[in-house]
């Protein structure tokens, strides 16, 4: 029987400033997954007392940041006024629009003391007709994320919606990210309530399909989601994410994402020139910020 493993993308590591993350999205084979057009997978890490987590101002348009965290905490601060520490089990899902300014730190608290970090940064394109929107921001708590139990397998549905379920997550587009952990050995057939492209990222444990085994670090994208099936060999965890894929091509650059180049460009040249018009500084973390990538050649891709 032929595989339904379509791509196997490694995790591999990408500085963001003073902190090491393993890039799954995008890659040179694969741009996006469904909705899915970046995923950063955080740690697990330990930071001692002397290192801190700051990721300072910047600016993004044409998407949606999710921020889920396993470990550790972060404090988010936007343009738009918001300010909150985002902890495990919580999502911050924070969309772009036509632009917004936002910075990633170590809570105050914590700064001066060894702690963890571990988690997911995501981000999910806007569908045409809201890559002008205007900004918004919303944190949802761990017990507004549906969980349940089926056959000794533990699902979350951390965004979206499936098989009748729905996250308290605002998306914008049809998508799923789910999280599913096992104690012991189980066949998984989940095909049946997938749509779109779906990938499968393997954070603990290690799974088979059709015989072969797969780990940790790697993320598996499918060829037919409705054919979906694998086997936990053991204590494991795995994420899917996935959806319906968007009918016009999605360009980056940077931290901009959209269907239309020019409206990078643009950003590109009102970040570079600080216009507070269409990047608004941050209250409470307004000194600092991330210059534009000096890339002369590069354009939207």
């Amino acid at each position: 029987m032929q595989s339904n493993v379509g791509l196997i993308i490694e995790e591999k590591a990408a500085d963001i400033g003073n902190f090491i993350v393993g890039r799954l999205l995008p890659f040179r084979q694969k741009r996006a997954v469904g909705p899915f057009v970046f995923i950063d997978h955080m740690g697990p890490t330990c930071l001692a007392e002397y290192e801190n987590v700051d990721v300072l101002p910047h600016p993004h348009i044409g998407l949606s940041t999710l921020t889920y965290l396993l470990d550790g905490a972060i404090f988010h601060r936007d343009n738009l006024g918001n300010a909150i520490e985002i902890k495990p089990g919580e999502v911050n899902w924070m969309t772009a629009g036509n632009g917004i300014v936002h910075s990633e730190r170590t809570p105050e608290y914590l700064r001066r003391e060894d702690k963890y970090l571990h988690g997911f940064q995501i981000w999910v394109g806007l569908p045409k007709e809201l890559e002008q929107s205007e900004p918004s921001f919303h944190h949802i708590n761990k017990e507004d994320i549906p969980t349940w139990e089926e056959n000794n397998i533990k699902f979350k549905l951390i965004a979206g919606s499936i098989d009748g379920r729905k996250s308290s997550v605002p998306v914008h587009c049809p998508l799923y990210f789910l999280e599913i952990r096992t104690e012991a050995k189980q066949t998984i057939g989940i095909g049946d309530k997938l749509f779109g492209e779906v990938g499968m990222y393997v954070l603990k444990g290690t799974i088979s399909i059709d015989g072969k085994e797969y780990g940790s670090h790697q993320l598996l994208v499918a060829k037919e989601a409705r054919l979906c099936e694998f086997e936990t060999n053991g204590e494991t965890t795995v994420f899917l994410f996935g959806g319906e894929p968007f009918p016009e091509e999605r360009f980056m650059f940077w931290n901009f994402v959209n269907s239309d180049k020019e409206l990078i460009e643009r950003a590109k040249s009102d970040w570079k020139d600080q216009n507070l018009e269409s990047f608004p500084k941050i209250p409470g973390d307004d000194k600092e910020f991330v210059p534009l990538p000096d890339l002369p050649n590069f354009k939207a891709k």
